[in-house]
């Protein structure tokens, strides 16, 4: 297939610099043409690339614009690989975010992925997982209570793990301008790869019923 992305122009930083804070309605519909071409299709030219050379990424959206300005100054695109199982994209003025993300759970996913963490296999799988990525400078967040549930015994690094309601892995990429070439499309593929065991056991043990599109 012919490559499609370019890089984000340069003028994209400029529009979205007009876009901050609250644009009145006058300023979203003044540059909505620009926004249009050179922030979200590049979005698009960017996915469609990295499906291109990855078939497991083929199932992706990409954000239009919403009533709240925060849509309007962050492009937004997902990779579905399964239930509540997703690589996010987003770019915007510091660049472009790249995550792989269990996140708005479905019910009975926290019960899944809790006990996936307490058993002994599973749960000292995701825990050598995470420790990687975070080694290699991928950030973890989520949605984290104080406190590990009643009724877990386990080491610690599970414990923590136990306190997650949903878990994120992101790195922010294009700090050296790549981001205004086509280089940003090795840059993401290598990103999501680098995701790859995590969300495989994600897919795996929270969405078990999409098992076979995550995994290498």
């Amino acid at each position: 297939m012919c490559a499609l992305f370019t890089g984000w122009p340069e003028r994209a930083v400029e529009v979205l610099l007009h876009l901050e804070g609250e644009p009145s309605h006058a300023v979203r519909e003044r540059y909505r043409g620009e926004r249009e071409q050179l922030v979200r299709q590049p979005m698009i030219a960017l996915l469609s690339d990295v499906a291109d050379a990855d078939p497991r990424y083929e199932d992706f959206s990409v954000w239009h614009y919403r009533t709240n300005s925060w849509w309007w100054q962050h492009q937004v695109g997902v990779i579905r690989l399964g239930r509540k199982v997703e690589i996010g994209l987003r770019f915007d003025l510091d660049g472009l975010r790249v995550q792989g993300a269990w996140w708005y759970p479905d019910p009975g996913q926290v019960d899944s992925f809790r006990a996936a963490v307490a058993a002994e296999g599973s749960g000292r799988e995701l825990a050598a997982v995470v420790g990687e990525l975070a080694a290699k400078g991928y950030e973890i967040s989520g949605d984290v209570m104080k406190r590990a549930p009643r009724g877990y015994v386990c080491d610690p690094s599970r414990a923590v793990l136990l306190r997650h309601r949903s878990l994120i892995a992101a790195r922010h990429l294009g700090s050296d301008g790549s981001l205004h070439t086509s280089g940003a499309v090795d840059e993401v593929l290598a990103t999501a790869h680098g995701l790859d065991a995590l969300m495989a056991w994600l897919v795996r043990h929270v969405n078990g019923s999409a098992s076979g599109r995550a995994g290498r």
